[in-house]
């Protein structure tokens, strides 16, 4: 599961990271805590094959959902499955988009502890491969998306089971390129290198989504960490 982000870098290197103009990104601000059911910056292509920005409100709502409280579900797409859920299946072959991060959190829980990690790439960024939908109802019009997970490598099992799909820049050219081929995209789907992240405990201070300043991503050192956690690397 992938339930929080960060992007903490300036808006030109946003562009760069997206291969866009710096003057086709909407107004941003570094963010240390998205947490679903906020708007976050996706990069998708337009019908005309230019590559274009926007902001959508993280947690997918169906195009034939009735309640769009359903996103509150569907932060995560499950990137073994999508291709089979109704939820989904459309949208991995004619909606996807990359989501710019330059890392995100995950929790390693052992009994009652759930104690907060850092996960960064060893680049600058990194694009999460995602989907995307437009639902009208009501008189309303939503555009969402949702983040597609995959199995974690070695590295990042040691403190959860999944991960988000990770693209370097190449593979998000693909990812977006409407014309690549189904069969292409799932090999797109794939734990990222191990040896390609960095993972450090950090305070518990990021569990809270009103909390979102630069305080979240400081690293926290062993002994204020419950002892039941210990240390990974």
């Amino acid at each position: 599961m992938c339930a929080r982000l960060f992007l903490s870098v300036t808006p030109e290197e946003v562009a760069d990271l997206l291969d866009v103009e710096l003057a086709d990104l909407p107004p941003l601000t570094p963010r240390y805590n998205i947490a679903p059911g906020q708007d976050i910056l996706v990069a998708r292509t337009a019908p005309s094959g230019a590559r274009s920005t926007a902001l959508l409100r993280w947690g997918l709502v169906p195009r034939f959902a009735k309640d769009p409280a359903i996103g509150h579900r569907l932060i995560n797409a499950r990137s073994e499955t999508a291709a089979r859920r109704a939820a989904f299946r459309d949208a991995l072959r004619f909606r996807r988009c990359v989501v710019p991060a330059t890392g995100f959190y995950e929790w390693r829980k052992i009994g009652r502890v759930s104690q907060p990690y850092a996960v960064r790439p060893a680049s600058a960024g990194i694009g999460i491969a995602g989907l995307w939908e437009e639902w009208e109802g009501g008189g309303r019009r939503l555009q969402t998306c949702t983040l597609l997970t995959t199995e974690a490598n070695a590295r990042m099992a040691a403190v959860h089971d999944r991960m988000p799909v990770l693209l370097d820049r190449a593979q998000r050219d693909e990812w977006l390129d409407p014309e690549r081929p189904l069969e292409a995209v799932n090999a797109l789907m794939r734990p990222y290198p191990a040896d390609g992240l960095t993972i450090e405990p950090v305070s518990t201070r990021v569990n809270r989504a009103d909390f979102d300043d630069p305080s979240c991503l400081e690293p926290i050192a062993p002994s204020e960490m419950a002892p039941e956690q210990g240390r990974l690397f």
